[in-house]
């Protein structure tokens, strides 16, 4: 069988981490930021963890994971 192609969409979007976490950037930050709080605009700087059903579809587009 031949080897699986990694899913370029999701790995533009998504990094596994060491530990085995998924790691993505949080959306809502590219423009028309005046009208939102900078609570929100900080908080969307940190990045988001997927957790459960959602890390595993992931990792099945990323077979190196």
């Amino acid at each position: 069988m031949p080897k699986m192609k990694t899913h370029k969409g999701a790995a533009k979007r998504f990094k596994v981490t060491g530990s085995g976490k998924v790691k993505y950037k949080k959306g809502f930050l590219r423009h028309i930021l005046t009208s939102k709080s900078s609570g929100r605009k900080r908080a969307l700087r940190h990045p988001g963890i997927l957790e459960g059903q959602d890390a595993a579809n992931i990792k099945k587009l990323l077979p190196y994971a």
